[in-house]
């Protein structure tokens, strides 16, 4: 979590809503990058706040155990308990970090790094489908923004490799992970409503950002 604040306005008459905006994406796909820059640039160009969080939440509960498992200290663990253990760290995360920050009012904007799209991605399985996993969720507060940052698996694992860390637990199956990610997207899209915009994230972190900053600017009032 890591409060921002403005430096120098360029447009202090135009104001943005407060905003909760979730970036998602392949391991790899540039959504820590896309964060900083959108964040940097709505400060600069609307004066706003910006509150960068991600998924899972260390503060929240079941954070802990959550780094555990995903970093392979814990091995011994059922599916469905890590994903109440998401959908728990989730609703915490809500209550004691986004919403606060969301409710001190207009240009105050919160950027996730991840959501409940990569619950449904990551914790369903053959019997724990996406409409079982987003009924745990289903009291999660509901973005304004999904951005889901469409790259390649290749450029995918290189960047993974060059981050020179231990694999996690989800590091690799890319391919299968995508066609996860468009059911997931299929279904929010139709059964929820969800707002989702696709992002080629195989472009310059300038282009990426420039493309996600032409969606939030047409909120502005």
């Amino acid at each position: 979590m890591i409060p921002r604040h403005p430096g120098h306005h360029t447009h202090q008459s135009v104001a943005l809503p407060p905003l909760f905006i979730v970036l998602e994406g392949l391991d790899g796909s540039g959504k820590t990058t896309a964060g900083q820059n959108v964040a940097a640039a709505l400060e600069e160009q609307y004066g706003c706040q910006v509150l960068l969080s991600c998924e899972p939440h260390p503060p929240s509960c079941g954070g802990d155990y959550i780094r555990q498992v995903l970093s392979k200290q814990i091995t011994s663990f059922r599916l469905r308990t890590l994903a109440l253990a998401f959908a728990a760290n989730r609703l915490d995360h809500c209550d004691r970090t986004i919403l606060p920050w969301l409710e001190k009012g207009p240009g105050h904007v919160v950027i996730s790094d991840r959501y409940y799209l990569s619950s449904m991605v990551y914790q369903r399985a053959d019997d724990f489908s996406i409409r079982d996993v987003m009924r745990l969720n289903e009291l999660a507060l509901k973005p304004d923004l999904f951005f889901f940052l469409n790259v390649s698996n290749e450029v995918c694992y290189e960047r993974i490799r060059q981050r020179n860390l231990p694999r996690e637990l989800f590091e690799s199956n890319l391919e299968e992970q995508r066609q996860k990610y468009r059911e997931a997207i299929d279904f929010l899209r139709t059964e929820r409503g969800e707002n989702i915009v696709e992002v080629d994230g195989s472009k310059t972190p300038d282009e990426v950002s420039a493309q996600i900053l032409s969606h939030l600017s047409a909120l502005a009032s």
